[in-house]
């Protein structure tokens, strides 16, 4: 395959990622937007902010192409998991804009470079330290698609909607009474899958 074909294929499922991680947030309140939803704080706009700090790290710093961008939350010296949620002074439009800025940085890169150069990770050993682009870029794709189907669960929790973009939901059509049979259908299978114990009321 030609490299630019390559980067065309290797862009697409880039961007669609992106495109659904930044869709979850629409509609939200600044709320529902940053609450954590899970034990261990996971919530839509600290996923955009990871993915964004993520993409200027693996496709600008490593290839010596600094974003400029001042990124304090993974700084040495700050505090675990600050690239996971936003202040109260980081806004929903605030983290959208860096997330737009970091992937314009990321594509310049892919767009300025062959897939086979070399980049050092001064994060990762030494002897595994040096990757090429197309190793960078597989492994953004492979970390935002990841994060955007932790932001589909987390969405669907807050307010039911569910899906990659607007028409393409995924799921099979159906009301609420329809789901909510379907789901303790699904109950009901594990239950009786778990044994004596689980089937109890």
């Amino acid at each position: 395959m030609t490299s630019p074909a390559a980067k065309a294929d290797l862009h697409f499922y880039l961007q669609s990622a992106r495109d659904a991680l930044l869709w979850k947030l629409e509609g939200l309140s600044e709320y529902d937007a940053r609450r954590p939803l899970t034990p261990t704080g996971t919530n839509l706009l600290g996923l955009v902010k990871h993915v964004a700090s993520v993409e200027l790290g693996y496709l600008g710093d490593i290839f010596g192409r600094p974003s400029g961008e001042p990124l304090p939350w993974i700084e040495e010296g700050a505090e675990p998991n600050a690239d996971m949620w936003a202040t109260a002074d980081e806004s929903r439009e605030q983290m959208a804009g860096f997330y737009h800025r970091a992937w314009a940085h990321a594509d310049a890169t892919i767009d300025a470079l062959p897939l086979d150069t070399v980049g050092k990770v001064p994060w990762w050993p030494d002897h595994r330290a040096g990757i090429t682009l197309h190793h960078a870029v597989v492994r953004v794709i492979a970390d935002t698609h990841r994060h955007a189907g932790h932001a589909d669960i987390l969405r669907e929790l807050l307010d039911g909607a569910v899906g990659m973009s607007k028409g393409n939901d995924g799921v099979p059509p159906g009301d609420a009474a329809w789901w909510e049979n379907h789901r303790s259908r699904l109950e009901r299978a594990a239950r009786e899958a778990a044994g004596p114990v689980a089937s109890a009321p």
